[in-house]
């Protein structure tokens, strides 16, 4: 028994890769790639129908190859990104915010596309369709993170809390409501408030802000028909009779079709044009129903990955600029994450927003991969990373290593 007990590695020992200075980039770079393939793959499987009634003629590929190339489009973007080092997002802060807004000015002027009541997207020549309002979240993570760190000791008054970081966050959202996009503009305002929390903000003016926010929200709501039926149907016992429900009826019907283990990829019967949006807003119900239950507690696994890795950025890091920014960003796609979900199982009126890496729409999809790079990149400087990832052996000399033994008759220096 004695020797049991001396031959058990100690606790410190057990725990020494979650310890590990790289776990959080590790778990970030992990949890990000295995989200885009899923939803690739997911893309591809849910739109092909839809993409065979675009135009006649069309590729029932054509959906997933847009998605593929928005992919390969932010993949770089999210490398470089990653590179970069703290200082230059503490330059880009206020030009990136400047630009941003000027953007999403765009989407009032003859560029601006109306799609389904909201005004919220820009047509440029040459990209297609882009949505400002995902590069204005970006934009408003790191300028939040670079103001907030400034004031932090003046945070528990209000007129430094206002100004300029409530004043001008609460401009960037007005500018995405002009545009009557209700759903974009309650991940800002999580965002907004992830910002606030990290940075440290009394618990008191976190309760006035939300009385104001959910005051603004309903009177929004009600200056919507449409989103004033959204919001009755979900209240609606009988909305199933009168088809009010209809899309989160048969989203949930999807889901509960799935069972265990899900009718097979490919093998969904929602995508044939019984549930709207079936690869972007809804695509978690046809990940339910072709890969079951074990399809969708891998992908709420992996974004539970996401908010620890970001969480240890958060707590590791000393930079309160990093600290806040990470928050803001985190707060906004695992919060966005949580919206979709909770719509797509009935828990929430009809929103309108995107399952982050999983569902199809271009402009989400690169900002999100550009969002986590910046976080890649404070997690590669938090205490211990850089010497660490710098004393890694490179792909090439490993690869060399591996091909060296496997060649008969190589010898070892």
């Amino acid at each position: 028994m004695a020797a049991d007990v001396e031959a058990r590695p100690p606790r410190g020992d057990l725990l020494g890769p979650w310890n590990s200075a790289v776990s959080s980039y590790y778990l970030l770079t992990g949890a990000t790639v295995l989200l885009l393939a899923l939803g690739l793959v997911m893309v591809l499987s849910s739109s092909s129908v839809d993409s065979l009634s675009l135009t006649e003629g069309a590729s029932p590929y054509s959906i997933f190859l847009n998605q593929a190339q928005y992919a390969l489009m932010g993949l770089p973007l999210a490398f470089v990104a990653s590179r970069l080092p703290v200082a230059f997002y503490k330059r880009v802060a206020w030009p990136g915010l400047a630009l941003a807004v000027a953007l999403q000015l765009l989407v009032f002027s003859s560029l601006g596309v109306e799609v389904k009541g909201n005004r919220n997207w820009v047509q440029i020549p040459g990209l297609g369709q882009v949505q400002p309002s995902e590069f204005a979240k970006l934009a408003l993570a790191v300028w939040l993170g670079m103001v907030l760190a400034r004031k932090r000791h003046l945070l528990g008054q209000w007129l430094h809390v206002l100004l300029p970081a409530a004043v001008v966050a609460m401009g960037v959202v007005g500018l995405v409501l002009l545009g009557k996009d209700l759903g974009t503009a309650i991940i800002m305002l999580v965002l907004v408030a992830g910002a606030l929390f990290v940075a440290g903000v009394p618990m008191r003016m976190f309760g006035v802000a939300a009385v104001l926010a959910g005051v603004v929200v309903v009177a929004l709501a009600q200056g919507s028909s449409n989103r004033m039926s959204r919001i009755e149907a979900h209240f609606d016992p009988h909305c199933d009779v009168l088809n009010a429900c209809y899309q989160t009826t048969r989203g949930k019907i999807g889901l509960s079709s799935g069972g265990l283990t899900g009718v097979g990829l490919g093998e969904s019967r929602e995508k044939w044009s019984y549930l709207p949006e079936a690869h972007n807003d809804f695509i978690f119900a046809i990940l339910g129903e072709e890969l079951g239950l074990l399809g969708t507690g891998l992908v709420l696994a992996l974004f539970a990955v996401l908010a620890v890795a970001i969480a240890r950025v958060v707590r590791r890091h000393s930079d309160p600029f990093v600290q806040i920014t990470a928050g803001a960003i985190g707060a906004w796609i695992l919060g966005q994450a949580v919206v979709n979900v909770a719509v797509v199982i009935g828990l929430l009126p009809v929103i309108g927003v995107p399952l982050p890496l999983v569902s199809a729409g271009g402009s989400a999809l690169i900002t999100t991969l550009l969002a986590l790079g910046v976080v890649l990149s404070f997690a590669r400087q938090e205490p211990g990373a850089a010497q660490a990832l710098a004393a890694r052996p490179s792909v090439v000399r490993r690869s060399l290593v591996v091909i060296g033994r496997s060649v008969p008759g190589s010898s070892r220096g």
